[in-house]
């Protein structure tokens, strides 16, 4: 209250002298670059050798405002600096100097990308808003990510070229329908079973990561397609966004579950963690009860007997909606349908410059 206190009453005038009024979206970028100092965070790459490169700090402030402003390309956001001085101001950008060029932009985005400079961000931030509080729920979900990108190819021989022989005595292959009588087949633990007891770093190394096809059932009920990723993120009940990751778009949801949760873990300390039934996994429930949480995942009956939650239980699983609302403002306010990079990397990067902007609308909503 007091950050928000400072910007409003002694920050807005001082801007308003030197630039002239403000719309409500320039103030709503003051306070988004005010609350998450992404400034603080950028590390320069400059060795001394050659011409100083630019002002990282500048540029991140220009990728933020970028999301508030819902601008769906670097040229559009370029062109709205040299047009709107106080935009430009805002940024930290010299009044009198030219505006560095869309080149300029991109590799400071790909550096930033490649550091991983909104997801450093977006954690300390939550750390220091929610860190010493204690949540009720963990709304956890997947929503689709077009990218403008042909999915991967799988590793292989191309289409018509010889096989080489191998090397040494190949694995037997897996025999297709049933067994036969008397026939012991050994059971291979699924890919949650796999991921128990693994630290964080490697499962985000075992994830899918490339661009792929991907299908899903929308609330309706009709099943949609897309290129592109998928993008899993943990909501709290206030509605900020506490972690997320992006996985390719053909990954089950309930696999980025774990990660999602021990990433979630060291940040905030919660009560309840609420899944769909995509997540409907003995393996999910038992991770979650290991981390001191309660597990409230939709029962799939995979055509048996549903499962009904209890009249206490159906309650709280209405939080969830926080996921809904979350995935809808990122994709539709801050950014989540442009995507214009290709790559894990920058569309991560991207998503999480929305997430930033959310988060800090979020905590502003919250105080006034």
């Amino acid at each position: 209250m007091q950050r928000w206190q400072t910007v409003q009453y002694e920050l807005m005038p001082e801007l308003r002298n030197a630039v002239g009024a403000l719309t409500p979206k320039l103030e709503q970028v003051v306070h988004t670059l005010e609350w998450v100092r992404i400034e603080e965070f950028v590390r320069s790459t400059w060795g001394g050798c050659g011409r100083p490169e630019l002002d990282r700090g500048m540029l991140a402030n220009a990728y933020v405002a970028k999301a508030v402003l819902g601008l769906p390309t670097t040229a559009g956001l370029i062109e709205r600096l040299a047009v709107d001085r106080a935009l430009r101001r805002i940024c930290g950008f010299s009044m009198w100097k030219k505006l560095p060029g869309e080149s300029t932009f991109s590799r400071a985005f790909a550096e930033f990308a490649e550091a991983g400079l909104a997801e450093r961000t977006h954690a300390a931030l939550v750390r220091e808003t929610l860190g010493s509080r204690l949540v009720g729920h963990i709304s956890r979900d997947g929503t689709a990510i077009e990218a403008r990108e042909k999915p991967a190819k799988k590793v292989g021989a191309p289409a018509g070229a010889p096989m080489k022989a191998p090397e040494t005595a190949p694995a037997v292959a897996k025999k297709r329908g049933r067994p036969r009588k008397g026939e012991i087949r050994e059971a291979k633990p699924g890919k949650l079973v796999q991921q128990q007891g693994k630290p964080l770093a490697q499962l985000l190394k075992e994830l899918p990561r490339d661009c792929d096809r991907g299908s899903k059932c929308n609330a309706q009920g009709y099943k949609n397609s897309w290129n592109g990723y998928k993008l899993h993120i943990d909501t709290a009940d206030c509605g900020i966004p506490v972690s997320a990751l992006l996985s390719g778009a053909s990954m089950h949801d309930s696999l980025a579950a774990i990660p999602l949760s021990l990433m979630t873990a060291e940040r905030v300390t919660n009560c309840y963690d609420l899944m769909d039934a995509a997540y409907c996994s003995s393996v999910l429930r038992e991770h979650s009860r290991s981390l001191g949480h309660m597990p409230l995942i939709d029962h799939n009956p995979r055509r048996g007997e549903k499962i009904e939650f209890t009249p206490s239980e159906a309650q709280r699983y209405k939080e969830r909606t926080q996921a809904e609302r979350t995935n809808g403002r990122l994709k539709d306010d801050f950014g989540g349908r442009h995507i214009r990079v290709r790559g894990n990397a920058k569309v991560m990067s991207h998503l999480m410059f929305g997430i930033l902007a959310l988060t800090a609308d979020q905590l502003l909503r919250l105080l006034t």
